[in-house]
This record gives C-alpha cells, sequence and structure tokens, in this order.
C-alpha cells in the first residue's frame, strides 16, 4: 500500500487493480481496513481506529482514494464530493483507438442496470437517465494504444468506461464495454491520476498525484508526459 498524503484529517492511497475500497459481498478485506491498521500502528492508537470512506473506485481501476481520518473531514469532503465543487478530478485511461478529435468535450445521458453493474451512454436524455460530462485530450500514443487524459464534470456510475465505449474508445482489458480482450491481472487501464481540492479543514489547496502502475505499458506509454503540471484551479 503506498502513502500519497496525510495528515490529521486525511489520508490518501494509491489504490492497486483488484483491491475493493470498502468491504462488499465478496468478502475480501477491503482497502479501507488495511489503511485502518496502518494508522493503528503508525500512531500506536488504542481501541478502534476512525476512517471514513469519501469516495470509491470500481476494483479493476488503480490510483488515488481518500480517506477522512476525522468526522469533520468526513461530512466535508462528503459534501465536496457529491456536488463537485472545490474539487478536481483527473483519471488516465489507456484506449485501444483515437478519439474523434485530439481533445474535446463528451456529453451523454447515462442509464444504470443494477442487476447487471451496468452503464450505457445515450446521445440525448431518455427517461431515467442522468447528464455526463467529462474533457478529455490525447497526452500520448503507442502503436496499439492512445493515453487520454480525463477531467470528469459529473460523477456518474461507470462514466468514463461507458462514454469511452461510446465514443469507440474502449478502455483496455474493459470487456464490459467493449475491449477485445482482458488485461492478465483482471485489470482495466483506467487510472485516477490526480486529485486536487480544498482541504477540509485547514483550506489549503492539496494536489495529489498517484503514480501509474508499475508494468511495461503503462510505463513506456507514459515517458515523456508531463507528470507535474501546473495546479488546477478548484
Amino acid at each position: 500500500m503506498q502513502i500519497l498524503y496525510e495528515d490529521n484529517h486525511i489520508i490518501a492511497v494509491n489504490k492497486s487493480a483488484g483491491d475493493i475500497v470498502q468491504a462488499d459481498k465478496t468478502g475480501d478485506a477491503p482497502l479501507s481496513e488495511a489503511v485502518k491498521a496502518y494508522i493503528k500502528e503508525r500512531y500506536a492508537k488504542p481501541g478502534n481506529v476512525f476512517l471514513g470512506v469519501v469516495h470509491r473506485l470500481d476494483r479493476p481501476v488503480s490510483g488515488c482514494v481518500i480517506f477522512a481520518r476525522t468526522s469533520k473531514a468526513l461530512t466535508r469532503l462528503n459534501a465536496m464530493f457529491a456536488s463537485h465543487t472545490l474539487l478536481k478530478k483527473t483519471y488516465w485511461a489507456l484506449v485501444s483507438n483515437m478519439p474523434p478529435a485530439e481533445s474535446g468535450t463528451l456529453t451523454h445521458w447515462i442509464t444504470r442496470n443494477e442487476a447487471r453493474n451496468l452503464s450505457r451512454a445515450h446521445d440525448r436524455e431518455v427517461p431515467g437517465s442522468k447528464r455526463a460530462v467529462l474533457d478529455y485530450r490525447v497526452i500520448s500514443r503507442s502503436e496499439r494504444y492512445v493515453l487520454l487524459e480525463i477531467t470528469l464534470h459529473t460523477g456518474r456510475h461507470h462514466q468514463i468506461r461507458c462514454q469511452l465505449s461510446k465514443v469507440g474508445c474502449p478502455i483496455r482489458g474493459d470487456l464490459k464495454y467493449g475491449a477485445a480482450r482482458s488485461n492478465p491481472d483482471g485489470s482495466i487501464s483506467l487510472h485516477a491520476r490526480r486529485l486536487t481540492f480544498e482541504h477540509p479543514v485547514t483550506h489549503v489547496t492539496i494536489d495529489i498525484t498517484a503514480p501509474v502502475p508499475d508494468d511495461r505499458l503503462w510505463q513506456e506509454i507514459t515517458k515523456g508526459v508531463m507528470s507535474n503540471s501546473p495546479t488546477p484551479e478548484i
């Protein structure tokens, strides 16, 4: 488990693909419990450790996850993530085709099939749909894949996965949304690269970047990509 940032109120870790953020019906040990164990040992905490789950990443997705260490931070971060204010989320995705342009905005209306754990992007509003918006830009390429940087403006179920699939750019390894084959480790090549937000207690700007997975394709395609771009406004 890689710690990306910690203070008295929040802690951020770089989630590995395959980890679950919070306990679910699988019964597998969640990342939240590993973080609790880390805090308990590092700070010699007696009794139970408080840790609030603020947001989640899909199991096959890697990258930055933030947890709250205090109830005050949890309440304020929950409001921030729910309203998408004072917060910027940036993802990197490896896709198998070029998008319609080098950069642009995708706007769709998304419906969710909870029974199948599947979302569908529509070109126009349909009954039960929710508007979904993201910006993207091409930042690198290899012979077979394109690396996109994505900024979310809304937070819908499987939003990036189904919106990219809708425009003919399924994410590498994402069989559920049209990829030709799975990744050997069961991951999909979607990485929560960066979170920039106002600290819920101190109100200073926090900018956290998660290193990409340590596999050959991720490492090669991200060579030369600037990792320290200017801090975005929030």
